[in-house]
């Protein structure tokens, strides 16, 4: 193949700034503040949550959990409704912004648990919790605010056999496994207690209502944080038949292993418990809205735009091929397309090295797209793609050559596929997508452009 010359080198550097634009504009407008400033509203003590009202006079007390990668940012977007005269606790995998006094909401306790294994700060959050929760009765209102990064955060064992390296192998094993995320908390849920509605059950008998920022499938809400004041749709016969899938009792610690060797699960709460009586649940920002907001962005950028989340869970590989192709049809009738997926993609860890399931997909279309007028960008929009410290990386047809100038060789893009070992090949080549914690977490954007 000839080399680049410097018209096509300066449309490929143009391209991908517009995949990062229409990247950062979806961040811009599905933020979590428009979001609350859409659905949540208070006035004259009267809270509006969705379609709820709640008359705060007529509650002894409103006690407020957060959780989640976004939970610092939905403490705040709430506070500026209600005002300073919460209390409750937030729990997050990152500190709250500099300077901690000023981010910090009066009347809150703060932690920061692990992501994503649980550490020991999980467990205490999960502790605080729990006891501030069993302390509530039917004059009170329980606020839950929750988002994606819940289940590590927020973290009890449901045995006390299960030690904390143990409950953190099982997490390890869990996420390398290569399952969907659905199924991954449907396991999580049986082994824990909090998730799988037992913050609810923990609440009850007070008023319940949860404000969902969604990392999950829509038609899959208690997924969320593996859903811990949602009723659980999964059961322990599931759990067993995904372990079997996976083959993962032989690599759980003996702790949890037994626990499924001697049918030992205890099931969630369903529908008819109690403890769900008095609650309801309201998602307020998803996938969808990134989705469509990239959507806005790319069509002011000048291309005929087409969604497509079929390949939602699907292995990196497969999604890649699929959505290639998937756009190559589209561009035969359109000059300029951008074909939009959201959700996430799955990746099967075998030998660590740096990066993620954002970066690996990127560099999955890397080889594919050499040479053609073809950029593609994937990124989450926690900012924080695996181990890295990257949201995930951009590709175009110039990526191949770029990588044989500065490696010696365009193997090294197999080699870094192979070894699950991304970040440092992009951070070579400045193609990163650098945000830091966002926040927010509305699982992933892979935004295809064809020009």
């Amino acid at each position: 193949m000839p080399p680049i010359s410097p018209a096509r080198d300066q449309q490929f550097r143009r391209m991908r700034d517009t995949a990062r634009e229409i990247f950062t504009s979806a961040l811009r407008n599905a933020s979590i503040e428009s979001a609350f400033a859409r659905n949540v509203h208070c006035e004259r003590r009267v809270l509006r949550i969705g379609h709820d009202l709640h008359d705060l006079d007529s509650y002894q007390r409103v006690f407020v959990v957060s959780i989640g990668k976004a939970a610092h940012t939905m403490t705040a977007a709430l506070e500026s409704q209600l005002g300073s005269s919460l209390e409750g606790i937030v729990a997050s995998s990152v500190e709250p912004a500099s300077p901690v006094s000023a981010s910090q909401v009066r009347g809150f306790r703060y932690f920061c648990g692990g992501h994503p294994t649980p550490t020991a700060e999980s467990i205490l959050a999960a502790s605080a919790i729990l006891k501030s929760l069993t302390a509530l009765d039917s004059a009170a209102l329980a606020i839950f605010m929750i988002s994606g990064g819940g289940s590590s955060i927020v973290e009890k064992p449901v045995d006390d056999d299960i030690s904390l390296p143990d409950l953190a192998a099982t997490y390890r094993t869990l996420v390398h496994c290569g399952a969907p995320i659905a199924e991954i908390n449907a396991i999580r849920k049986h082994l824990s207690a909090v998730k799988g509605g037992r913050l609810a059950q923990a609440a009850y008998p007070a008023q319940q209502v949860s404000i969902l920022v969604s990392d999950v499938p829509d038609d899959t809400p208690d997924a969320l944080a593996s859903g811990p004041t949602m009723p659980d749709s999964t059961s322990i016969h599931d759990c067993e038949r995904i372990a079997a899938k996976y083959d993962l009792i032989d690599q759980f610690p003996k702790s949890v292993a037994d626990l499924f060797r001697q049918h030992a699960l205890n099931e969630t709460p369903k529908s008819d418990d109690p403890a769900f009586v008095r609650a309801r649940w309201w998602t307020v920002l998803s996938n969808k809205v990134a989705i469509d907001e990239a959507a806005v962005a790319a069509t002011r950028a000048g291309f005929a735009v087409e969604v497509d989340n079929s390949c939602d869970d699907w292995p990196y590989d497969k999604a890649a091929g699929y959505l290639l192709n998937r756009l190559r049809e589209l561009r035969r009738t359109v000059s300029r397309v951008c074909l939009i997926s959201g959700g996430e993609v799955t990746v099967t860890v075998r030998n660590g090295g740096t990066g993620g399931r954002n970066q690996q997909f990127a560099l999955a279309c890397a080889e594919p797209i050499s040479g053609h007028d073809v950029t593609v960008l994937s990124a989450g929009t926690d900012g924080i793609d695996g181990n890295s410290p990257a949201a995930g990386a951009v590709v175009d047809g110039s990526t191949l050559d770029r990588v044989g100038a500065r490696a010696g060789s365009a193997k090294a893009v197999q080699l870094a596929l192979s070894s699950f070992n991304a970040y440092p090949l992009f951070a070579a080549l400045g193609d990163m997508v650098l945000t830091g914690p966002t926040g927010n977490n509305l699982r992933d954007l892979r935004i295809l452009l064809a020009y």
